[in-house]
């Protein structure tokens, strides 16, 4: 990969340490059958992508899930969400500062209110805070509006920073992500499951 000036980043599995398996356990024992239909990372119910979009709030989210358990309370439901979330390694967050000095870089998530309040909780205020701001820009697809691979997605962090999309690198461990970056001449890298953030640069943008 050539002419990088700018790096784009996912956030779940990329930054922060991510384990779909606990939500879809989680979920299983509240009384959802086939829950690994029901959500996991190649496929989710529509539900899910309505609350990565901003689309329904918090309660209406809880009440469509409650009419697929048995009996199950918010506090329990927002357990079984949530538990997907994992670490954000102090390793990654110096790497983050490190390319800082060198390009812009900007987060790209499809995430959603309740999974931002409780990184928040889960790694502190304070961490939360230095995190965020190490990026030119955070983009969250709730918060935007539109989640990856949608093009408008990726055509808000470009058109916002005046980007052009051959200059700039795009890394996620989504392949339908990927691809929809690269329909917009972004150059991309797919972080495999046996790879770690840490262990591309400086290979992958010399």
């Amino acid at each position: 990969m050539k002419n990088i000036k700018s790096i784009i980043f996912d956030l779940g599995v990329v930054l922060l340490n991510i384990d779909d398996q606990k939500t879809i356990n989680e979920f299983h024992k509240l009384g959802i059958s086939k829950a690994s239909e029901f959500y996991s990372k190649k496929k989710q119910t529509n539900i899910f992508n309505l609350l990565e979009c901003g689309e329904i709030s918090e309660e209406y989210f809880v009440k469509k899930i409650q009419l697929s358990c048995k009996n199950a309370s918010k506090k329990q439901i927002l357990f079984a969400w949530n538990a997907l979330l994992q670490d954000l390694p102090q390793e990654r967050i110096e790497l983050l500062k490190n390319l800082k000095r060198k390009y812009p870089i900007y987060l790209l998530s499809n995430t959603n209110s309740i999974h931002i309040s409780e990184f928040r909780r889960k790694i502190g205020e304070e961490l939360y805070i230095e995190f965020y701001n190490i990026f030119n820009k955070v983009y969250y697809s709730h918060k935007i509006g539109n989640r990856k691979p949608n093009a408008e997605a990726f055509k808000i962090i470009l058109e916002e920073n005046n980007l052009k999309p051959n200059e700039v690198l795009f890394i996620d461990d989504s392949p339908q992500h990927i691809e929809g970056a690269k329909r917009l001449g972004i150059q991309s890298h797919h972080l495999e499951d046996n790879e770690k953030i840490t262990t591309l640069f400086p290979d992958i943008i010399l």
